[in-house]
């Protein structure tokens, strides 16, 4: 399967110049949230570093980095001489990694609600919001 040609990869990937995280893992999440949504899924061809790079504007070695990182995570997989594919099988997490991994970006949404300003009400509301639009892009995302 591959990504539809009407709705190009820079509509799908924001990468922000102004946003002091690395562009490669502002690919990284992007990538990660098209999973979580279920507008990719198992199967599905992800563009060559080479083509993403372009179609992003950035070095293609800022691709290759985000890719190596979804690879070594066990979400996307290389067929040599074919591509690059999500992962037909998610990988197998310990529960003591999933929480540590769960806690960390926990740790860091509640740093971002707080230096903004928000209390702890907003800022669940704001993780609910989240969780029902990638949960709701995921029901209707997918072909």
């Amino acid at each position: 399967m591959t990504p539809p040609k009407a709705d190009p990869w820079t509509n799908r990937i924001a990468v922000e110049t102004a946003d002091p995280r690395p562009i490669w893992s502002q690919i990284e999440e992007g990538l990660r949230r098209m999973l979580a949504s279920g507008s990719l899924v198992a199967g599905d061809n992800v563009p060559s570093v080479r083509e993403l790079a372009t179609d992003l504007r950035v070095n293609p070695a800022t691709v290759s980095k985000a890719y190596q990182r979804l690879v070594g995570a066990g979400l996307l997989e290389v067929r040599r001489g074919d591509g690059t594919y999500v992962s037909a099988a998610p990988p197998a997490v310990r529960k003591s990694e999933q929480t540590r991994v769960i806690r960390q970006a926990a740790m860091n949404f509640a740093s971002v609600a707080i230096t903004h300003g928000a209390d702890v009400s907003a800022a669940r509301q704001a993780l609910d919001a989240a969780w029902e639009e990638l949960r709701n892009k995921e029901e209707g995302g997918r072909r």
